[in-house]
């Protein structure tokens, strides 16, 4: 048996699928970045190896997600796709003919749309985290709630109360507002799904034609109360996969496995030791070189150099493939 490893590394999660041959999602790992991709991804390695009891014969590794091009210096990718693409794939293959995908994560969202499974149009929202995972994280927390809990309140509810959606500031203190005039706490909850849902098609779908069939994906989708405002004001059926959480690292599973299987090329994959063992370290330094003053970051394994990004030149970066590799003094 051989496998395919995809990693999304975002910048509040960090997701692994371990996909045998066949298709089949052996293994998964949701895990909080916590600020540092880099012992992330060794974290969310490790687990997956002690889970399947040692030795995996990988064949191929997608990486997709804001830390993608790190998790290719780590891991050694033959595929490195953006979050478009790999939740595309992962979604069209899990649900044929899907039309329209609505994502939300930890602290962005996105909406893509499909025809006869190729990607037509698609919008992000990175500016404003009103409505995305953290944002939600911080009310839960702020009314005692376990955000495991807080999707279930909002679908007990009545009667959503009417919340001010459109900016963070003002959605939490108008749901301080309406509880201390006194309203249950399970219609404050949905009226905020309702409008988290409001602000995200009046934003970031916001001249999308939205048509079924459609998947919501992304780890906001375990919040039951934001699945039901999106069939409310849609009026449409809104489909939740499995594996909602980690989409992105199925898609880049699958593109690996594509690549690979095309390839008559050795794969990229640096191997287990090279994970395991290593000491990554990762800084950053201002480029003097001309009036751009890139900021430069670079990556080593045991003080060997493995990569710089940043630079808009690429000076720094195709030093990395010549034998006297700059250093920073």
């Amino acid at each position: 048996m051989y496998y395919y490893l995809g990693v999304d590394i975002g910048s509040v999660s960090s997701n692994f699928v371990l996909m045998d041959q066949y298709g089949n999602i052996r293994e998964k790992i949701y895990l909080r970045t916590l600020g540092n991709p880099v012992k992330a991804i060794k974290e969310g390695f490790t687990q997956i190896k002690s889970r399947q009891g040692g030795q995996l014969d990988i064949r191929g590794v997608g990486t997709t997600g804001s830390g993608r091009h790190l998790a290719d210096v780590l891991l050694g990718a033959d595929v490195v796709k953006n979050e478009i693409t790999a939740h595309a794939v992962a979604a069209s293959a899990i649900f044929p003919g899907v039309r329209t995908i609505l994502e939300i994560g930890g602290q962005d969202s996105k909406i893509i749309i499909l025809k006869n499974g190729i990607v037509q149009d698609f919008a992000m929202n990175t500016v404003c985290a009103a409505g995305t995972g953290s944002f939600l994280d911080q009310q839960a927390a702020r009314l005692s709630i376990a955000i495991e809990d807080f999707g279930d309140y909002a679908i007990r509810s009545r009667q959503g109360i009417r919340i001010a959606g459109r900016c963070g500031v003002f959605a939490e203190s108008d749901m301080i507002h309406k509880q201390q005039m006194g309203y249950p706490t399970e219609d404050i909850i949905m009226g905020l799904c309702e409008a988290l849902v409001r602000n995200y098609l009046n934003n970031v779908a916001k001249g999308k034609k939205i048509e079924e069939p459609i998947v919501f994906q992304g780890g906001v989708a375990a919040n039951a109360g934001i699945k039901k405002a999106f069939e409310k004001v849609l009026n449409s059926q809104v489909q939740v996969p499995e594996s909602y959480e980690v989409m992105g690292a199925i898609g880049s599973a699958m593109l690996a496995q594509e690549e690979r299987e095309q390839s008559q090329a050795p794969g990229n994959y640096r191997g287990d030791d090279f994970i395991l063992e290593g000491e990554f370290k990762s800084s950053s330094h201002e480029c003097k070189g001309c009036p751009n003053l890139c900021e430069v970051v670079c990556i080593k394994r045991n003080q060997e150099i493995l990569a710089y990004w940043g630079d808009r030149c690429k000076k720094w970066e195709n030093s990395i493939n010549r034998q006297d590799k700059l250093q920073v003094i």
